[in-house]
């Protein structure tokens, strides 16, 4: 299995959250990336957002988004060397 589009601008939405505090959102404006307010409502139909432009991050949400924000890192990190 790959990542799709959809899964992908899905991923960038989750990057999008400051997990260092429960008490920011975000929202994603009608005049954004069609892509970016269509991935917001997915996620916002999986119940990982409270609102359906994006709100704040649910339990599962902030589960996702912190898995997102590591893979992030992880694959951005420059390569060991050995």
């Amino acid at each position: 299995m790959t990542y799709t589009p959809d899964m992908i601008d899905e991923l960038n939405v989750l990057c999008l959250f400051n997990l260092s505090t429960t008490h920011e959102g975000i929202k994603v404006h009608s005049s954004a990336m069609p892509e970016k307010v269509a991935a917001t409502q997915r996620l916002y139909e999986r119940g990982l957002v409270t609102q359906p432009d994006g709100g704040y991050l649910t339990g599962l949400g902030r589960d996702a988004a912190t898995q997102a924000q590591n893979l992030l890192t992880i694959l951005s990190t420059a390569p060991a060397t050995t």
